[in-house]
């Protein structure tokens, strides 16, 4: 999928400095730029924007991705896309299946696979996925959102661990493991930190993206001109910065 791709990355890769990303699209004749443009193919949404973004700003940005043409890939898609992520186990079960199965919201359980919130990030599905997406529906019809899901099934490690847990929506709008009636934080190994001054870069555009989205022009200017001042050839921050 590398040769002629044009990926538009939304969020920084919790895997990976974009950097190091940008440099392995290059080497198989793609391309990776931030944010979406006319040219985009494929639009990936890294990890790391679960922690930047509010859910309906992250799903306003799945939809405008969608209405560009554009194919939305999680970053485990990414990965595999690239060959740098070993393929999933087998599969055979595909997304409706999955939906008739489970009664799972198909917004939410696209925005979760999205997230990685499932073995796969696309269909076929296995066994394993029906049993998150089972899972997910119950906590949803808790009152758990589907960001709230997605956060707290990366702090589990391998979500696919999941599947032995008896999970809990809390209200405070948290995941809880059930131990009888004990109520547990749910543990897991957190991934690696990107270094710093890919991370800065990142925080920057991120930080400014949710200004421009909350409505606030000038700061959102602003810190796209910090963001510009260590990504000077970044052509999509450019034009926002321009941007009244």
């Amino acid at each position: 999928m590398g040769a002629g791709a044009s990926y538009g990355l939304l969020g920084a890769l919790a895997a990976f400095p974009r950097r190091l990303a940008r440099r392995e699209v290059e080497c198989q004749g793609g391309v990776l730029r931030r944010g979406l443009t006319r040219r985009t193919t494929h639009a990936v949404f890294g990890r790391r924007l679960l922690e930047r973004l509010p859910d309906e700003a992250i799903a306003a940005h799945f939809d405008a991705a969608v209405a560009a043409g554009a194919v939305p890939l999680s970053e485990n898609g990414f990965r595999r896309a690239l060959g740098l992520l070993p393929g999933a186990a087998a599969g055979s079960l595909s997304r409706q299946a999955l939906l008739d199965q489970s009664g799972l919201a198909p917004r939410s359980f696209d925005l979760l696979a999205l997230f990685d919130a499932f073995e796969h990030d696309a269909e076929p599905f296995s066994f394993r996925d029906a049993v998150l997406a089972k899972s997910y529906a119950r906590l949803a019809a808790a009152g758990a959102g589907w960001g709230a899901i997605a956060r707290s099934a990366h702090r589990a490690g391998k979500v696919t661990s999941l599947t032995a847990l008896a999970l809990h929506a809390g209200e405070d709008d948290a995941i809880y493991r059930r131990h009888g009636e004990a109520l547990t934080e749910i543990d897991g190994q957190h991934l690696l930190p990107l270094a710093a001054d890919d991370d800065d870069a990142d925080e920057l555009f991120e930080a400014a993206e949710a200004a421009e989205a909350a409505g606030e022009p000038a700061r959102a200017a602003a810190l796209y001109a910090r963001y510009l001042g260590r990504e000077p050839t970044d052509a999509v921050a450019a034009f926002k910065e321009g941007t009244p």
